[in-house]
């Protein structure tokens, strides 16, 4: 099958329209930020000269200035200048409507009306199916990807997108910033922080995702990020569907299923699934969730967003006495700053 083409223009992603346009995006949330400020008092001349530079191929990719989160585990964030985030924001706007319509419907990290609990609620609607609502036994490998944007193949990243992008100087473009970093070794990993990334690991696994539905047949498949399941009534086509898994991915992609994550089990015996340990009729919060909960509330001096946002997350779950936990160790030593 012919693969449908992106045919937007280069002149089209660099426009100035299309750049300021990118800046109205770009800067929403990030107004009090000192590096976000000093690039807005000289706007206009930062937009042209990113513009001239663009238009005349002399652009050039700046530095990553690195830092560590943990939340909602320990990360390695590496984060762009503002005038090239601000081009990852004119790319991403241009590209992402035409690739997300290219994306398998279960496909739920960094996409628009996706998200968590999309995945959470997709997860327990496949549950229902394949155990014909709790009266049948079903098995659910579940995996995930070893290191995952540390591994992300350049070469095989740039022969996926030349598959859609007719383009050739958007191609040098998208080369440019993929090229502007590396992890451990030249050619792979993406940095965690670019806009950019977020579309492009859903690109690169987006070849997984088509390979899943469509080589292996699976009707109940569901990924977020590097973490997916499968689920079925046949335990023995399950394991083939995890060799051949782990074929097509060090094959296509190089890239490899972390050992201690990959399991194939009962609902009954509890999944873990984004942070929730799933059973048939109901779903708990992950130990290690809940105490990161715990400390991050306390780390963030108990400021009602940070509450509520927990309050939130243990709504799609059993919760209830959680969210009572936290109510009341809240009030034990002061209010909610």
């Amino acid at each position: 099958m012919s693969k449908i083409k992106f045919n937007n223009t280069y002149e089209t992603i660099i426009s100035l329209c299309n750049l300021l346009e990118a800046w109205r995006e770009f800067e929403r949330g990030k107004r009090q930020r000192k590096d976000v400020q000093l690039f807005k008092r000289n706007l206009i001349t930062n937009i042209i000269s990113l513009h001239q530079d663009l238009k005349q191929k002399s652009y050039t990719h700046g530095h990553y200035h690195s830092f560590n989160i943990s939340d909602p585990k320990p990360r390695n964030i590496h984060k762009a200048t503002v005038r090239d985030r601000l081009l990852h924001h004119a790319i991403y706007r241009q590209l992402y409507p035409f690739f997300d319509k290219t994306f398998i419907s279960d496909s739920f990290s960094c996409r628009k009306f996706k998200g968590t609990h999309k995945a959470l609620k997709r997860f327990q609607i496949f549950a229902n199916k394949v155990s014909k609502n709790d009266t049948k036994t079903f098995w659910v490998l579940k995996c995930d990807v070893k290191r995952f944007f540390d591994s992300i193949d350049h070469q095989i990243l740039l022969s996926i997108l030349k598959e859609y992008v007719v383009d050739r100087e958007i191609i040098l473009l998208l080369e440019r910033i993929i090229s502007s970093f590396h992890k451990n070794r030249l050619g792979k990993g993406l940095p965690l922080g670019n806009l950019t990334s977020q579309l492009f690991v859903n690109i690169y696994l987006n070849k997984f995702d088509q390979f899943v539905k469509h080589k292996l047949k699976a009707n109940y498949y569901v990924r977020y990020a590097d973490d997916f399941v499968i689920m079925s009534g046949d335990k023995q086509w399950l394991e083939e569907v995890l060799s051949k898994t782990k074929e097509f991915l060090h094959t296509e992609l190089r890239l490899e299923l972390h050992p201690n994550k990959v399991k194939i089990q009962t609902l009954s015996s509890g999944v873990d699934f984004l942070g929730w340990v799933h059973f048939s009729k109901h779903r708990v919060l992950r130990t290690t969730t809940k105490k990161r909960m715990f400390r991050n509330i306390e780390l963030k001096e108990r400021k009602l967003e940070v509450v509520q946002a927990y309050l939130g997350l243990l709504s799609h779950g059993n919760g209830r006495r959680l969210r009572g936990e936290i109510k009341k160790w809240i009030k034990q030593d002061h209010s909610v700053s």
